[in-house]
């Protein structure tokens, strides 16, 4: 079976790559939603860190004037 014209592989190539597009540009939305919920999520996970270093430092100071 000959093979098909070069303007035809590249037309169904086109093709193929909208169709792609459009199947995946919904899970690619997605995937950048919960990306940007994740970094958020990291934010405030290392703000809860930083306010318990200050308590635990405050803490240890408390212990230190109470035992000294």
């Amino acid at each position: 079976e000959p093979c098909p014209p070069l303007g035809q592989v590249s037309e169904l190539a086109e093709q193929l790559e909208e169709r792609l597009f459009q199947r995946y540009s919904s899970h690619n939305q997605l995937i950048q939603e919960r990306l940007q919920a994740l970094a958020e999520g990291m934010q405030r996970v290392e703000g809860v860190q930083a306010e318990l270093r200050r308590i635990c430092c405050t803490v240890e100071a408390v212990y230190e004037d109470l035992c000294l």
